[in-house]
């Protein structure tokens, strides 16, 4: 049996608990205009396990309107009552996704360049890495069918330069001054033109997407949110190092592709600059980040590298089931059994070096 076979086994298998003390009366008071339009009884907790695509849309909500800029409003306390069930469900949805990587986890090793070594391998050997949707993208899909990826990538991004920032709070200098290195890059260091996120924003305007949640493949929706959840809270800070780490590590090659696709079917410019700046990019700071935070961190606090090495886990995770996804909405019958056998040996090497 694959890894990602015995993964996918585990998440079916995993039931998730009914959340105690979720609160269930009826509200005596109505929100405020300003305030998130609440129904009148709180969803249940068991719908992680029941509705796991209707929970996924709800936080992905939920994570649009909170992580905007607000104002005072008076009934302040109806939305706090309703984040504290929404970090609930949160929780529970991250916890399942931590069951299912958390025996490679732990195989990981605890020696720093041996962990580090073991993290670098992940570009090979780690779940979606080499899916066959990235060439068929370059050299075969049509202006269509790309725009149809775009918006789903578009609807599915969570901010990289954002989740930086949120993650380097209270980190270790090294890794901190790694992070903020390279959250400064993320902000075209200083140049509104150069800045990254509005760079994508751009390309997606002039192709008029209109990305929405509800148009929005539950796989993408899942990673953005699980990514949220690592930057977002504290207790996964660790886990939002390895996961951005992870996405410097594989994103070049991936992004590479998209754009020559891009440069084929003749977009403009404005389009293709994103994807193209950040296959050369990305891999200076890959390396830049596992050499100084990574291993900064395997040397001042070995107790975060089995969670470093679950949110990267989780993370290329996520990106599989996302790539697997879109194969299915175009109609392609590849599958990634490769990467399951080589994440298998990664799992077997991983025991015999920590041994």
């Amino acid at each position: 049996m694959t890894v990602l076979t015995e993964i996918d086994e585990r998440r079916t298998r995993s039931a998730l608990p009914r959340a105690a003390g979720a609160p269930t009366e009826e509200r005596s008071f109505a929100p405020a205009p300003q305030a998130p339009a609440l129904s009148q009884t709180s969803p249940s907790a068991h719908g992680v396990s029941c509705d796991p695509e209707g929970v996924q849309v709800q936080l992905a909500q939920w994570n649009r309107r909170r992580l905007n800029p607000q104002c005072p409003d008076r009934d302040w306390a109806v939305t706090l009552k309703h984040d504290a069930f929404m970090q609930h469900l949160e929780g529970q949805a991250v916890e399942a996704l931590r069951e299912e990587v958390y025996d490679l986890a732990q195989a990981a090793p605890r020696a720093p360049e041996a962990f580090v070594a073991w993290f670098e391998a992940l570009k090979a050997s780690g779940p979606g890495q080499g899916d066959p949707l990235f060439p068929w993208l370059a050299e075969h899909a049509d202006e269509e069918q790309m725009c149809w990826f775009l918006r789903q990538e578009a609807a599915g991004e969570a901010g990289f330069d954002d989740l930086v920032a949120l993650t380097q709070v209270k980190l270790p200098t090294e890794a901190k001054l790694e992070l903020a290195r390279n959250y400064w890059d993320e902000m075209g260091r200083g140049n509104a033109a150069g800045m990254h996120g509005p760079m994508l924003g751009r390309a997606i305007e002039t192709l008029a997407l209109n990305p929405t949640i509800e148009t929005t493949e539950v796989a993408s929706l899942t990673l953005a949110n699980t990514m949220t959840a690592f930057a977002t809270t504290r207790r996964y800070a660790w886990h939002s190092v390895g996961a951005l780490g992870v996405v410097e590590l594989t994103a070049p090659g991936r992004v590479a592709q998209v754009a020559a696709g891009l440069k084929r079917l003749g977009f403009p410019p404005v389009v293709r600059k994103y994807f193209q700046l950040h296959a050369v990019l990305d891999v200076q700071h890959s390396a830049d980040w596992n050499a100084n935070a990574l291993m900064s961190l395997a040397r001042e606090a070995p107790q975060s590298l089995p969670f470093i090495a679950e949110g990267a886990l989780m993370r290329l995770l996520c990106g599989a089931r996302c790539f697997e996804a879109y194969r299915k909405h175009f109609g392609l019958s590849v599958t990634t059994a490769a990467d399951s056998g080589a994440l298998e040996a990664l799992r077997l090497s991983s025991s015999t070096t920590a041994q």
